[in-house]
C-alpha cells in the first residue's frame, strides 16, 4: 500500500520538469517571431521620404557604381570629401562604428559615401583614404563622379544639401559644406529616415534599431 504513495511526489517531479520543458521549447520559438513581428511594426512606423535617386557614378575602384547595385539591401549613406579636416573624419569613423556593429549582429546592410568634392576626388584618392583608415571595403562603396550628377543626385535625389561659398577658388576646400546626417533607405529603394550623429544625442543608436528593423522585415 505504500509504494503509490512514494512513486506520487516523484511523477508529479516529472510531469513538473516536463512543463518547464514544453513551456521553454515554447518561449524559445516564440521568441523570434516575436522580435520579427516588433521589427516589421517598428519598420511600418518609419517615414517614407520617396524612393531612392537614380544615379550613375563610379567607386574607388574605378568601376561603374548605380542605384541598381543597392537593389534589395538596406543602405546607410553619408556625404564627405578626403580634404574635409573638420566633420568628415568623425562621420567616417561613426560609419566604420555602425557597420561593425551591424556585421556582429549578423545584418546584412550597404553602406556608401557619396564624395561632395567629386573633381578632387578621384577613384584613387577615394581608395587611398580607405586604406589609410583601414575601411572595410567588402559592402561600403565610396562614391564620386561628375559635379553635375553628384549634385543631382545629393540635392534632389536625398535631399542633403552640398556646394560651396559662390567666390571660393578649386583650391578652396574649406569652403566646401555639406549634410551631415546619415541616411537610411530600405530594402525597397526608398528613403526611410535622417539621422544627426556627430552628436552623443542617440542619432547612430536609432539609426541602428531602425536599420535592423529594416533588415528584418525585408527577411
Amino acid at each position: 500500500m505504500s509504494a503509490p504513495e512514494v512513486e506520487r511526489p516523484r511523477t508529479r517531479r516529472w510531469v513538473g520538469l516536463l512543463v518547464v520543458g514544453v513551456l521553454a521549447l515554447v518561449a524559445a520559438l516564440a521568441l523570434p517571431l516575436l522580435r520579427e513581428s516588433r521589427a516589421r511594426l517598428r519598420a511600418r512606423g518609419l517615414p517614407d521620404f520617396g524612393a531612392l535617386p537614380t544615379f550613375r557614378l563610379t567607386d574607388q575602384t574605378g568601376r561603374p557604381f548605380s542605384e541598381a547595385d543597392l537593389r534589395g539591401a538596406v543602405v546607410v549613406a553619408d556625404f564627405m570629401f578626403t580634404r574635409c579636416p573638420t566633420v568628415c573624419p568623425l562621420l567616417t569613423a561613426k560609419m566604420a562604428r555602425l557597420q561593425r556593429q551591424a556585421r556582429e549582429a549578423g545584418l546584412a546592410v550597404r553602406f556608401v559615401s557619396f564624395s561632395v568634392d567629386p573633381r578632387y576626388d578621384t577613384p584613387e584618392r577615394l581608395a587611398a583614404y580607405a586604406d589609410t583608415r583601414h575601411l572595410d571595403t567588402s559592402n561600403w562603396s565610396l562614391l564620386t563622379g561628375e559635379l553635375e550628377d553628384v549634385e543631382t543626385t545629393v540635392l534632389e535625389g536625398f535631399r542633403v544639401m552640398m556646394g560651396r561659398d559662390a567666390d571660393a577658388g578649386e583650391d578652396d576646400f574649406l569652403s566646401i559644406f555639406h549634410g551631415e546626417h546619415f541616411v537610411l533607405v530600405d530594402a525597397d529603394g526608398r528613403i526611410r529616415g535622417y539621422y544627426r550623429v556627430v552628436d552623443d544625442s542617440g542619432g547612430l543608436e536609432s539609426l541602428r534599431r531602425d536599420l535592423e528593423a529594416l533588415v528584418h522585415a525585408a527577411d
